[in-house]
């Protein structure tokens, strides 16, 4: 039996940062007891479908699920385990904002079973923290930083590159300084303008300009040389890590294996089926309580969609897809798998490494990875 990895959604922040389109809440309190009842209501359903099964990670995402009281991390944890096999060496991850009081907190985490944090540092200098909308200056980041480092057995932090006027030479010695602070994993991700946000609105008053994407492709350059030449290569387009400290949890995904979602707005993949769970906490806690369980929505998928999105999945890995094996999972052809004739092409262009086994992106592929990603997948592979 394939195993498992498991996510769970804290839809919960102290102030909505203005570049987020996460499903991200600023309330006022919440009814601890009551997120741990339909929590766990949630998670008896998903493990009601799985079935026994081996699971390999566990990931607390948000939202910030640092804000999660630790007894109730520890409970969904201990949950998890009465459902599931942990496999011995299970990652069980949490998103953290590195606030002071946040920061306090982690040497209870670390007790709940928490063995990895990832840090929305975003920033290092309090300029780029304001314009980013971060409650936490840099010092304050950087001492939460260490104080995670002391607590758990993996850390890894994000940044935001490509500001405005984001400049090689400011990126080039933020990112130094970001990698001799010793984390095994860093995600380094370009600022994007997401429809919805708070920094989408400014744009389009002119308030002020994203990077142009010529600028930006060069701090990606930059970015990719200086990361593998520290020991830390790219295993996806935008995440990087010493050899054995990639992201397991992640990996699921990008592999396109099996995962469930639990919390407001988590979606999952397990059995052929795709869910998707009630976005606004409010309407997660009804469905809850109606139906026992939080979904807004499980369909099957067909194997031409489970196809378009595992290529699209794997081909932002360093190490890329097997075609054929992909191909006899599915059902299909590798020739309705990649469009034959794009493949040639992008071979011949230096875009793809194509052996008899693998296929995978080359480093100036990378860099325009959404246009090659819109060629290579058959149009029909895709839906809407």
């Amino acid at each position: 039996m394939q195993p498992l990895a498991l996510y769970i959604h804290w839809p919960f922040c102290l102030a909505k940062c203005p570049y987020c389109d996460f499903n991200s809440h600023v309330r006022e309190r919440t009814d601890v007891a009551a997120w741990k009842d339909a929590l766990f209501a949630d998670l008896a359903h998903e493990a009601a479908q799985t079935g026994p099964r081996t699971l390999t990670s566990i990931f607390f995402g948000g939202g910030t699920p640092s804000l999660m009281p630790p007894a109730l991390v520890a409970a969904l944890i201990e949950k998890a385990g009465e459902f599931w096999t942990f496999s011995p060496d299970i990652e069980i991850t949490l998103e953290a904002n590195p606030s002071s009081v946040e920061a306090a907190n982690f040497a209870a985490l670390a007790s709940a079973g928490i063995n990895r944090v990832s840090l929305g540092l975003q920033a290092l200098d309090d300029a780029s923290l304001r314009f980013l909308g971060r409650l936490h200056d840099a010092a304050e980041g950087l001492a939460a930083l260490e104080v995670a480092q002391r607590h758990f057995r993996r850390v890894s932090f994000d940044l935001i590159y490509a500001r405005p006027d984001h400049t090689p030479d400011l990126w080039k010695r933020e990112l130094e300084q970001a990698l001799a602070l010793g984390t095994g994993h860093l995600s380094l991700y370009q600022l994007t303008i997401e429809p919805g946000t708070r920094f989408a609105t400014l744009v389009r008053e002119g308030k002020f300009l994203p990077l142009d994407d010529d600028n930006a492709a060069e701090l990606f350059a930059i970015t990719r040389e200086i990361t593998t030449a520290a020991g830390l290569p790219a295993y996806e387009i935008s995440n990087h890590a010493r050899p054995g400290e990639e992201s397991r949890h992640n990996l699921t995904y990008w592999r396109y294996l099996d995962y469930v979602g639990i919390g407001p707005g988590a979606h999952g993949r397990r059995g052929n089926m795709a869910t998707v769970r009630h976005r606004k906490p409010e309407n997660f806690l009804k469905a809850v309580s109606e139906q026992g369980h939080g979904l807004s929505e499980q369909r099957p998928l067909e194997m031409r969609e489970q196809a378009s999105e595992a290529v699209m999945m794997g081909l932002r890995l360093a190490e890329g897809i097997a075609p054929a094996a992909l191909a006899a999972r599915f059902g299909l052809a590798e020739a309705e798998l990649i469009v034959p004739a794009k493949r040639r092409f992008y071979r011949e262009m230096g875009y793809l490494n194509d052996t008899e086994t693998h296929l995978n992106v080359t480093e100036p592929g990378m860099a325009v990875l959404d246009g090659l990603l819109a060629e290579l997948v058959p149009a029909d592979l895709v839906v809407s």
